[in-house]
């Protein structure tokens, strides 16, 4: 859901209403829902497909047709400092930029204010190398995960991105950028998981109660992925589909998530 110049009409009402809610106390005993909204832009621009146009730091002009990319293994601290961890059955999400429906995971957590979340980008190796009927849901290879899975050994694609761009002088212009790589299950191979930690307390500290909705809005910036510590061309690299080549993005996008408020 794409809510840029929603944010700067609301977000200092939406920090008011935050701070006036009553406290809700952790309970374990009862759980509630609470959603984390991954909101996709390029820069200050929303993120829209086919027709969206945008320019990465080596100054080419390029256009996004696929984004897709799973974010698994959540935790939440609460204020009181209790943790909770999403059981694993229900914790893995790919977000599709093409299916609004996935861009908002639900999670049913304790009711509390919670002050921490925690979650990967990427498919952890337990799961990555998991008998294949017992990978169901978003990570069957099957069906949802058909075009996020390579084989046992370098297991899911964490991070899909594929497009066109006029700096490429092959393949229609095609770039193709697949992202993956949990440390190898028979052979060893790098390590692309990366971990994200938000201190929610910074912009409005989520208070999840039974009956009520919640929501922690996300921004995910994708020329973060390809500007950073390696500033990606696609002229000198129109394809990626391998783990060692992916390294790159890997690290230029364990810096493109941001929590951007919190709605209560």
């Amino acid at each position: 859901m794409k809510r840029i110049a929603f944010y700067i009409l609301s977000t200092a009402v939406l920090f008011t209403s935050c701070k006036k809610d009553d406290v809700v106390s952790y309970n374990p005993e009862i759980k509630a829902e609470l959603s984390i909204e991954f909101d996709n832009i390029a820069g200050s621009s929303d993120l829209e497909l086919n027709t969206g146009s945008y320019v990465n730091a080596a100054g080419e002009i390029f256009h996004v047709t696929k984004l897709k990319y799973f974010v698994s293994n959540f935790i939440l601290t609460n204020t009181d400092g209790s943790v909770f961890t999403v059981p694993q059955d229900s914790c893995y999400f790919l977000i599709d930029e093409s299916d609004e429906e996935t861009h908002e995971p639900i999670l049913e957590v304790p009711e509390g204010e919670y002050k921490t979340l925690t979650f990967t980008l990427g498919v952890d190796s337990l799961r990555s190398t998991m008998d294949p009927g017992k990978r169901t849901g978003n990570l069957d290879p099957a069906t949802r995960a058909a075009d996020m899975y390579w084989n046992l050994n370098n297991g899911y694609i964490f991070f899909k991105m594929e497009g066109t761009s006029p700096a490429i002088t092959s393949s229609e212009n095609i770039f193709l950028y697949d992202i993956g790589g949990f440390g190898g299950y028979t052979t060893p191979t790098t390590n692309n998981l990366k971990t994200f930690t938000f201190d929610l307390t910074q912009r409005g500290t989520p208070k999840v109660k039974s009956g009520k909705e919640t929501n922690l809005h996300l921004m995910v910036d994708i020329l973060k992925a390809l500007n950073g510590s390696t500033n990606m061309s696609f002229a000198a690299t129109p394809m990626i589909n391998g783990i060692e080549e992916g390294k790159a993005v890997a690290d230029n996008y364990a810096s493109m998530i941001k929590h951007d408020h919190t709605e209560n």
